[in-house]
């Protein structure tokens, strides 16, 4: 830390009964009052050197008893203005980046330019700041920091500026440097306040020298310092100070994508939703989440709901902006028929253009491929998020459905995990009525349901009557198709089976390896297929339930049509069933009979 020392006079100032003057031959003539000390001093020596005070003793006038001057409002306080006087008085004086801005303030206050005398202390003061202070890093963020108590007295003087811009010019300096040197400065920033930081950042950034990546680096480990300290509960200051805090971080994030995680941008979206930030604050987080969508975790998305916004335990708005945001990406086409047809064209008039036209189709593919995957991932993810939210008990049914369908039919290789949501939203709302569970299990296609889903969806008591019987017929023949001989099924669904194909061994092989895998495993919520060696769900038990059920909605239940094609005869009766829920049951133990007699 540089210093700077001013005078050559040993320090004569003493303190009698709360009053500090200068140890003098001369009686003193002046008197002044900042804040709680009176000051005992001698005009020739201030007035000399202060326009102010030389103002203040002139509306005084002349008098027997000096009268004294009152300075209430001194920036600095007595300490700054005693480091004044001693300077007037010649007295050594030691200035440094930890009291260069109170005494700037009070030379300023005092008006102790070279207007009053020849290297007076305004000029001195400038010369240590730009010839040490701004050429040293340390001494230029301590200096900057000391600006908070004079905030609007330092932009005047335009201390705050120069310390900004020489921060910053510094940073884009140390752009080219090696990478260890390169991240110090983003560490020493977070020490800073954000109207101070985000001056420096702004100007760092509209440069466009330091990379993208380190500004989110930067942005992270300031947010990581600030935003976990100011939390709302101590006075309405506070969360306006948290609000602000969180608005100008946001306003700088870099625009390319990947410049900051998406965890990183999930906990700037759970502060500022906890916060009470503006909507557009959210907006601008939820669309950048959604960009990198697949890089996020279930914990990440369960947002908290803010306080007076809504009944529900997390925000599954904004949740539903994100995968909207991330739907939005990559529909158009990497090679637009126009540029194929162009590449055709060029490959007929010369043979290099195959190369080309490979690898734009080859980049297009691997594009493809990878929005693909992406989508896979992010069903997934939503999946899962939809059973954590599917238990709380104030969750509309309506946000329920629009989350699960908003996902692309291709990014669900099976509905168990949908299933799954189905299942634990109505053993979470037993209040809903047939229609209502009737609706919400239109999302499910029964055909995507593996082995152990169908086994647990037979006999859940839960589900309506249609799905049941859906998830029958397409397990039934998914089975005959398969020509695997399902030992822990129903017997008259077991007989149906048997006579259906070759391989009775690999059959029960697989029922031997389904066996196993749910004793292995048993789940909580009676997923394990070991625990349905007596399926309630059989038909004859489905027929009675049918007697009490009244006016079954049996749309769309057996779409076989795509079934017709296959070589077995059984499945073609399996097609033919018909719609009606009752003649299903009857059709479906008719077969069984007749291969009964058969056998």
């Amino acid at each position: 830390m540089r210093f700077m020392k001013l005078g050559t006079r040993p320090d004569t100032f003493f303190t009698t009964e709360a009053i500090r003057s200068v140890s003098s031959e001369v009686s003193t003539d002046l008197r002044i009052q900042v804040q709680r000390s009176l000051y005992h001093l001698h005009k020739f020596p201030m007035l000399s050197k202060c326009l102010r005070l030389q103002q203040l003793c002139s509306e005084l006038g002349d008098a027997a008893e000096p009268a004294v001057i009152h300075l209430p409002d001194f920036p600095g306080g007595a300490e700054a203005f005693e480091l004044c006087a001693k300077f007037c008085y010649g007295i050594t004086v030691t200035l440094s980046p930890l009291n260069l801005v109170p005494v700037w303030c009070a030379a300023c206050y005092l008006r102790m330019s070279d207007d009053a005398d020849r290297s007076n202390l305004l000029g001195k003061l400038d010369v240590f700041f730009s010839s040490c202070i701004l050429q040293r890093w340390k001494d230029t963020l301590a200096t900057l920091r000391s600006t908070r108590k004079h905030a609007p007295l330092c932009e005047e003087l335009g201390v705050t500026g120069r310390c900004v811009d020489a921060i910053a010019t510094a940073i884009i300096s140390s752009s080219t440097l090696p990478g260890a040197s390169r991240n110090r400065w983003a560490a020493d920033l977070s020490e800073l306040g954000v109207d101070h930081y985000w001056r420096i950042m702004v100007v760092v950034k509209s440069a466009g020298v330091v990379s993208s990546k380190l500004l989110g680096e930067a942005l992270q480990i300031y947010a990581g310092r600030w935003l976990a300290t100011m939390v709302p509960g101590n006075g309405q200051e506070a969360t306006g100070k948290s609000t602000l805090l969180m608005e100008k971080i946001v306003s700088l994030l870099p625009s390319e994508e990947g410049s900051v995680s998406c965890g990183f941008l999930l906990k700037l979206l759970k502060a500022a939703n906890f916060l009470h930030a503006s909507a557009p604050v959210k907006t601008e987080l939820a669309r950048r989440v959604g960009l990198q969508l697949e890089e996020a975790s279930v914990e990440d998305l369960l947002i908290p709901q803010a306080a007076n916004s809504g009944d529900t335990l997390y925000d599954v708005d904004v949740v539903m902006t994100m995968l909207e945001e991330f739907l939005l990406q990559g529909q158009s086409p990497a090679t637009s028929p126009p540029r194929e047809e162009k590449l055709r064209r060029q490959r007929r008039q010369s043979r290099s253009a195959d190369k080309v036209e490979f690898e734009v189709h080859e980049n297009g593919r691997r594009s493809s491929s990878s929005s693909h995957s992406s989508k896979l991932r992010v069903g997934k993810l939503i999946d899962s998020y939809l059973q954590e939210i599917a238990e709380d008990k104030n969750l509309p049914m309506e946000k329920l459905i629009a989350i699960a369908e908003a996902v692309p039919d291709f990014a669900r290789t099976d509905h168990d995990d949908l299933y799954r949501v189905i299942d634990i939203y109505l053993r979470s709302h037993p209040e809903l009525d047939k229609n209502s569970r009737k609706h919400l299990c239109r999302m499910l296609d029964c055909k995507k349901l593996t082995v152990e889903a169908c086994m647990h969806a037979a006999q859940n008591e839960l589900l309506p009557l249609r799905v049941v019987l859906q998830v029958l017929f397409f397990e039934q023949s998914r089975a005959a198709m398969s020509g695997f001989q399902v030992t822990e099924l129903a017997n008259n669904i077991k007989a149906l089976l048997a006579k259906t194909g070759t391989g009775g061994d690999a059959g029960s092989r697989e029922v031997l390896k389904l066996h196993h895998i749910g004793a292995a495993s048993p789940s909580q919520d009676g997923w394990s297929i070991s625990r349905l060696k007596r399926p309630a769900a059989k038909l004859q038990a489905l027929e009675l339930k049918l007697e009490e059920e009244n006016g079954i909605d049996d749309g769309g239940l057996i779409p076989g049509e795509a079934l017709l094609r296959t070589p077995s005869s059984r499945l073609k009766a399996l097609c033919s069933l018909p719609r009606n829920p009752k003649k299903i049951i009857a059709k479906l133990l008719g077969l069984n009979r007749s291969a009964n007699e058969r056998n």
